[in-house]
C-alpha cells in the first residue's frame, strides 16, 4: 500500500505516483513553508483525541500484544513537542540569527527519505514527525510487518491537518525492491536510516552524490550492577524491562555486567535474579510469548554447542526465560525474548572493554549504591554510552533527550548565511 496526498492507495498506483513525485515535491517546496506551529497543533489535537479513547478500536487492531495506547500519549502532547524543539534547536527554533555583516537562517534539508525500523510500534510515524517539525517533505519506507498502523496514523494526521498532506508519503515496499528505493533516493536531500551495518552499507551505495546520509544504526545496551544485595525492587524492575521489551529495542538490556572478578559471586547473582525474571516472564501476555522465549534460549544454546563455544558457560534455565553466565567480558547481542547474558566486568576494565564497541553503545542501566552512582555514571559516559538510566528504566523516554548522543532535528536542517 501507498500513502500519498492524504489518502491510502493500492500498490498498482506506484508507477503513476513515482512518475509525478518530483513535480509534487517541487510544488510543495516552492509553496509557503510549513510552519512548526502547524505541525505541533495538529499532533497535539490528535493526541488529545487518542487520550479520549476515540481511536481505541483502531489501536486494538494494529498494536502488538503487550503495547498499550498509554505508551504513545506522552509523545503526542504539546508540552513534549515544545520541549523537544526547545532542547534540540534552542528557544529561537527556526528563527534568524543576526551577525555584524551577515544573518544566518536555519532551513529544512528539503526532502528526507526515512528507512524506518519495525522494532517499535509507531516509530515510522515518529521519524516522519521529526521531519515535519523541521519543515521537510518526508518519504517513508515502511518496515516489514508494520501491519497498517503507520498508514492509518498518517491518514489521521492529514485528516486533522490537510496542509500536511503535501509533506507526507509512505511506501509499503520490500527492501529488495532496489529500483523503487533508488527512485525515491534520487528525490532525497537526506536519507535517514535506522538499520544495521548491512543496511547502512547498502544505502551508501544507493544514495546519490550530495545526499546526506543520517544514520541511526543498531545499538547495544546493558545493565551494570555494582552491589545487588537488598536491591529487590530495582532487580524486579530490571527483570520486567527485559521481559516486556523482549530485548528487541536498541535500549534493551542484552548483557548484565557485574562489577566483580568473583565467579562465585556471579553465580550467586544468577541464582538470586532468576526468580525475579521468572516472575516477570509469568506476566508475559499469552502462552506463545513464553514458548517463544524458551525456543530462543534453546536455539541459541544449541548453536553454541555445535560451534564448540560453551566452555566455561553455565545456563540457569527458568520458566519462559533464562540466564546464561559466560566467562568472557564482551558486550554482545543476547538470545533475546527473556534470555539474558551475565558477565563479570570490574569497573577498572569497563572502559577498555566497552570501547571495543565504540559507535554501537547506547544505554546503560545502572544499579548501585547511591554513593557510587556519580563515579560510575562518569565512567560509563567517558566509555561512550549516550544514555545512563536506572536499571528498570532503560527504554523509558523522557522530554528533551537526545537520540544516540545527537539531536535529530539539528541534523534535518541546514544553515544558510546571507550577507546583509
Amino acid at each position: 500500500m501507498i500513502f500519498a496526498n492524504g489518502i491510502i492507495l493500492p500498490d498498482s498506483e506506484m508507477g503513476v505516483l513515482l512518475s509525478a513525485l518530483e513535480e509534487r515535491i517541487n510544488a510543495a517546496r516552492m509553496a509557503p513553508p510549513l510552519e512548526m506551529e502547524t505541525v505541533i497543533t495538529a499532533v497535539a489535537a490528535l493526541g488529545e483525541r487518542l487520550e479520549a479513547g476515540e481511536f481505541d478500536p483502531l489501536l486494538r487492531r494494529f498494536l502488538p500484544g503487550g503495547v498499550t495506547p498509554e505508551t504513545l500519549f506522552p509523545l503526542l502532547r504539546r508540552e513534549t513537542l515544545e520541549a523537544k524543539v526547545s532542547a534540540e534547536l534552542g528557544p529561537e527554533s527556526l528563527g534568524q540569527r543576526e551577525f555584524s555583516k551577515t544573518f544566518a537562517r536555519a532551513l529544512p534539508l528539503g526532502t528526507l527519505l526515512h528507512i524506518s525500523p519495525g522494532n517499535m510500534p509507531g516509530l515510522p510515524v515518529y521519524t516522519a514527525l521529526e521531519g515535519l517539525l523541521t519543515g521537510n517533505v518526508n518519504l517513508v519506507k515502511l518496515p516489514h510487518g508494520d501491519k497498517g498502523l503507520s498508514l492509518a496514523a498518517l491518514r489521521l494526521l492529514t485528516d486533522q491537518e490537510p496542509r500536511l498532506a503535501d509533506y507526507l508519503y509512505a511506501f509499503d515496499l520490500p527492501s529488495r525492491d532496489a529500483k523503487t528505493l533508488q527512485t525515491l533516493a534520487a528525490q532525497a536531500d537526506g536519507i535517514v536510516t535506522w538499520g544495521g551495518d548491512g543496511a547502512v552499507t547498502a544505502l551508501r551505495a544507493l544514495a546519490p552524490a550530495g545526499c546526506k546520509l543520517i544514520e541511526w544504526g543498531h545499538r547495544l545496551s546493558f545493565a551494570y550492577i555494582s552491589g545487588f544485595e537488598n536491591r529487590g525492587l530495582e532487580l524486579s524492575a530490571l527483570a520486567a524491562h527485559i521481559v516486556e521489551t523482549g530485548q528487541r529495542l536498541c535500549s534493551s538490556c542484552q548483557v548484565i555486567f557485574l562489577d566483580t572478578e568473583d565467579r562465585e559471586e556471579a553465580e550467586g547473582f544468577c541464582q538470586g535474579f532468576l526468580p525475579y525474571l521468572e516472575k516477570a516472564a509469568a506476566r508475559r501476555a499469552g502462552l506463545s510469548g513464553g514458548a517463544q522465549a524458551s525456543l530462543s534460549g534453546h536455539t541459541a544454546l544449541l548453536e553454541r554447542v555445535v560451534e564448540g563455544k560453551t566452555e566455561g558457560e553455565r545456563l540457569y534455565q527458568g520458566r519462559g526465560c533464562s540466564l546464561i553466565l559466560r566467562p568472557d567480558r564482551e558486550l554482545e547481542l543476547s538470545p533475546m525474548e527473556g534470555n539474558v547474558l551475565v558477565k563479570c566486568l570490574p569497573k577498572g576494565e569497563l572502559l577498555p572493554v566497552l570501547r571495543r564497541q565504540k559507535g554501537r553503545l547506547q544505554t546503560a542501566g545502572l544499579l548501585c549504591p547511591d554513593e557510587k552512582r556519580e563515579e560510575l555514571t562518569d565512567l560509563l559516559a567517558r566509555a561512550g554510552l549516550t544514555r545512563i538510566t536506572r536499571a528498570g528504566g532503560m527504554s523509558a523516554a523522557f522530554p528533551g533527550e537526545a537520540h544516540d548522543g545527537e539531536y535529530p532535528l539539528r541534523r534535518y536542517l541546514r544553515v544558510v548565511d546571507v550577507e546583509k
